[in-house]
């Protein structure tokens, strides 16, 4: 029995049970582990909450773009954040190393 189909379009589907699924592959080069934490909690939110996103995000071959982007964003937030904290509570290097 044939378990795989091509469409018209060259999109391989494989069948799963009753259905025929697309074999969806990441495009070569895309590595998730490239991704920090911001990037990491991004895409398990889409996984988890916003699936019809995380699915247009990665058939157009957006989504590493999109998780990359919203890592480096939500990082320089941080990094700003807790500068703005260290500076409102007088936070030293030295008190630092006091404290070390």
């Amino acid at each position: 029995m044939n378990d795989r189909k091509v469409n018209e379009n060259g999109i391989e589907y494989i069948k799963v049970g009753d259905y025929y699924m697309p074999n969806l592959k990441a495009p070569e080069g895309v590595k998730i582990s490239k991704l920090g934490k911001y990037g990491r909690l991004r895409l398990r939110y889409l996984k988890e909450n916003k699936k019809a996103e995380y699915t247009i995000l990665f058939m157009d071959n957006k989504l590493q773009n999109h998780l990359m982007e919203i890592d480096k964003i939500a990082k320089k937030r941080f990094d700003l954040l807790m500068k703005q904290l260290a500076e409102k509570e007088n936070i030293t290097e030295e008190l630092k190393k006091k404290i070390n």
